[in-house]
């Protein structure tokens, strides 16, 4: 791989949608900047350097407040970046890991310090070669206290996935509501298959996110302004308030190919959460108890 990919929008338009006062954007990422903080040899993908003045800037122009930063795969276990950009923030950004399974219980203790309040398991096979479940669980069940694992895989392994998702000891966040066919509707048998899997457990919640991804063209979608997504989804928000949250996954992995408008992404909010009562718990009072449970107020 040489060429770096930019899968950002460069002007993207401010929304429509004014969110509540101390919204969390809690799922996007920084890249690099590669100068200070190279790339793993393993990663999948090179893109252009993204790092927090850029993050931090358009979480300003969106509206919100602080910010959940989920170490991207490109940069492997090495959560330099991710920590740098938190340690930016002045207080307004928390962070997701990526760690080598053989991690020491000091060095979660570093990263929980750092500003780290979760550790990420991947199981896409595109952005990761391996991803060893007993060694996972390991993990789990030496995390500092107050922290979740959050799971990243796709419709087609859930089933797969079930019996090591009910051995996880601590609470569990699904990212992008794995990944389901938007299409197939609100009552489709994805759907219906995260239903079972968030009945199953009560402290198991979801980003109900990506409408760029889930809902694009390539997928079987319409693209923006992605209206499968929005038909779909807004159910589950519905029926699962207080296990949401919601982020935009700037700056779009991959997405290059179709590059989302950041104020368009911010505008599914009101389709999915049509009521300010579920806005404030998608956007505020979840997020701010997964990850800032230490502060007292969301402002």
């Amino acid at each position: 791989m040489s060429d770096r990919i930019v899968s950002w929008h460069d002007a993207p338009s401010r929304p429509a949608f004014t969110p509540p006062a101390g919204a969390v954007d809690a799922h996007c990422h920084v890249f690099g900047p590669q100068a200070r903080f190279p790339f793993s040899p393993k990663a999948k993908y090179l893109p252009a350097d993204a790092g927090p003045e850029k993050l931090f800037a358009l979480r300003d122009h969106l509206g919100f407040s602080r910010n959940v930063i989920v170490q991207a795969s490109c940069h492997g276990t090495d959560n330099s970046a991710t920590l740098d950009a938190i340690a930016r923030s002045e207080g307004r950004a928390r962070g997701v890991a990526v760690v080598d399974p053989a991690i020491s219980e000091d060095h979660l203790h570093r990263l929980h310090d750092g500003g780290m309040r979760a550790v990420r398991f991947n199981f896409l096979k595109r952005l990761v070669d391996n991803a060893p479940k007993d060694r996972f669980l390991d993990v789990a069940k030496r995390l500092p206290a107050g922290w979740h694992v959050v799971i990243y895989f796709e419709a087609d392994i859930l089933d797969e996935l079930r019996a090591f998702i009910d051995a996880i000891p601590v609470p569990v966040v699904i990212d992008h509501m794995g990944r389901p066919d938007v299409t197939q509707g609100p009552d489709g048998p994805d759907m219906k298959a995260f239903r079972s899997l968030l009945d199953s457990r009560e402290d198991l919640w979801f980003k109900p996110t990506c409408p760029d991804r889930l809902d694009a063209k390539k997928e079987g979608g319409q693209g923006d302004p992605w209206d499968a997504f929005a038909k779909a989804v807004a159910p589950l928000v519905a029926d699962y308030p207080d296990r949401c949250i919601w982020g935009t996954d700037w700056p779009h992995p991959n997405m290059q190919d179709e590059v989302p408008d950041d104020g368009h992404i911010v505008d599914m909010i009101p389709r999915i959460a049509p009521t300010a009562e579920l806005q404030r718990k998608l956007l505020v009072d979840n997020p701010m108890k997964l990850y800032w449970d230490d502060v007292e107020t969301a402002g």
